[in-house]
């Protein structure tokens, strides 16, 4: 924990630091779409003497918090990496837990009143055939009661990785080629992004990607749509995560000069 955390969490005075930054960034341009990348989760709870599973749960706890955050600045899309494919390959009684507790906070997202109330239009991205039927019967119904929201857009990245997003694109455009629905002289980046799995934002190229951890590499994450995102890397788990860290994170982005090449 930085000086700054301790000092804050010592006089409870997050409130005012959370009020100073949020006067530094609401006047000038904002995001408008944020990817995260949810680093830390395992690494917290081994820290604290916790079985692996249990700081997925606190995590997940901050990802509620997060979609607040977002809705109160009018941040119109976001793209969480919650699992990847090699996540998968972890032990089967984590992988357990972990979809014991996937199951639960979709149960909750189906119920959550502030999706329907903002319209928020949620879609999963990833190898979603590689997740348990009980996960992907939630998921289509996520997805299918939210599907004529258009206000905000949450994409959730499960059995996610980002070649095989590519590859997946590649498969399919080769296929609208073999039928003749396109011709190969047609294909052009603006095509080409049309069948990537974030094809459904109105901007699928982050502005900003953050990730947590101390980690400093995207871990095969959009690979395509993070060209020219800008990247702010934090110290801290990803269950310790806390508004003040997006408003710095958002305060970071807006300082940088953008440069959409060299």
């Amino acid at each position: 924990m930085s000086l700054i955390r301790k000092i804050l969490k010592i006089f409870g005075i997050y409130w005012l630091y959370e009020k100073w930054l949020y006067n530094q960034i609401k006047n000038k341009p904002l995001p408008k779409h944020v990817a995260l990348i949810l680093d830390g989760n395992r690494r917290w709870a081994l820290s604290k003497g916790l079985e692996p599973w249990i700081g997925h749960k606190y995590g997940a706890n901050v990802v509620y918090e997060l979609l607040n955050w977002c809705l109160e600045l009018k941040i119109p899309s976001i793209t969480l990496y919650v699992l990847s494919i090699e996540n998968l390959k972890r032990d089967s009684k984590e992988i357990n837990e972990l979809m014991k507790i996937l199951e639960e906070k979709l149960k909750e997202t189906l119920k959550d009143e502030r999706i329907h109330k903002h319209k928020v239009n949620i879609k999963v991205i990833g190898k979603k055939e590689l997740l348990p039927n009980r996960i992907i019967d939630l998921i289509n119904e996520i997805e299918e009661s939210t599907k004529n929201y258009s206000n905000f857009f949450l994409n959730i990245a499960l059995a996610y990785g980002g070649r095989a997003e590519i590859i997946d694109a590649v498969k399919r455009i080769s296929l609208d080629v073999f039928e003749k629905k396109i011709s190969i002289n047609e294909i052009n980046e603006n095509i080409f992004e049309k069948y990537l799995y974030t094809s459904n934002l109105p901007k699928p190229d982050p502005d900003l990607i953050i990730r947590t951890s101390g980690e400093e590499r995207l871990s095969n994450f959009l690979l395509w749509q993070s060209a020219y995102s800008e990247l702010v890397f934090l110290d801290i788990y990803w269950p310790e995560f806390r508004k003040i860290d997006l408003l710095r994170a958002i305060r970071t982005y807006q300082k940088r000069e953008r440069r959409y090449g060299l």
